[in-house]
C-alpha cells in the first residue's frame, strides 16, 4: 500500500534534495519531480539564465505555478528549489497535505558545496557572510517541515534509509 501523501524535500541549495529525492523515488517506485528541473524544462532556460534575463521576481512567480501544479499529484517524490518553501501558499499546502523533509546541513558544508557554483545565482553573487545570514534566515522557515534530517554526518544511503523508515511508519497512519 502506498501513502496518499507525497514526499517533499526542502532545504538550502546544495543540501542534496535532488539526489536524495531521486534515490527515494527509485526505492519506492514513485514518480520523481524536481521543481528546478521542471522550471528549466518548461522555460527552456537554466535557472541562472532566468535570474539573469528575467529576474528573481519572475522566477518566483513561475516557480509557484509549477510547484502548485506538481503538488496536486499523488504518490510522488518532489524536490523543491532552495527558495520554494519560503512561499506561504506553497508551504501551507505542503504542511497540510504532504510529508515534508528538511535536509539540513551546517553552513560550513553548504557554503563549500555552493559558493563558487555559477549554476547557483544567489550563492555565486553573495559573500560568505551573506550566505551564512541567508542560511540562518531560511532555516527558521525550513524548521517548519514535518521532519528534520541532520545530514552532516550521514551518507546518502543512511539518509535514504531513515526517510524510508519514516515513510513506512506514515503509511499506516493515513
Amino acid at each position: 500500500m502506498k501513502s496518499k501523501k507525497n514526499i517533499v524535500f526542502l532545504g538550502m541549495m546544495g543540501s542534496g534534495k535532488s539526489s536524495i529525492g531521486y534515490l527515494v523515488s527509485k526505492k519506492l517506485n514513485l514518480d520523481f519531480f524536481d521543481i528546478d528541473q521542471q522550471i528549466e524544462k518548461e522555460l527552456k532556460m537554466k535557472i541562472s539564465e532566468i535570474f539573469n534575463t528575467k529576474g528573481e521576481k519572475y522566477f518566483r512567480v513561475f516557480e509557484e505555478k509549477v510547484s502548485l501544479d506538481i503538488l496536486k499529484k499523488k504518490n510522488s517524490v518532489i524536490s523543491l528549489g532552495g527558495g520554494t518553501f519560503l512561499n506561504k501558499n506553497i508551504r501551507k499546502i505542503i504542511l497540510k497535505d504532504h510529508l515534508s523533509f528538511w535536509l539540513k546541513l551546517s553552513a560550513h558544508k553548504l557554503i563549500s558545496r555552493i559558493k563558487y557554483n555559477p549554476k547557483r545565482p544567489i550563492a555565486f553573487n553573495s559573500t560568505k557572510e551573506d550566505l551564512v545570514q541567508l542560511i540562518k534566515n531560511r532555516s527558521k522557515i525550513y524548521s517548519k517541515a514535518l521532519y528534520k534530517m541532520d545530514c552532516d554526518n550521514l551518507s546518502k544511503k543512511e539518509i535514504v534509509s531513515d526517510i524510508l523508515n519514516i515513510y513506512e511508519r506514515n503509511k499506516t497512519n493515513n
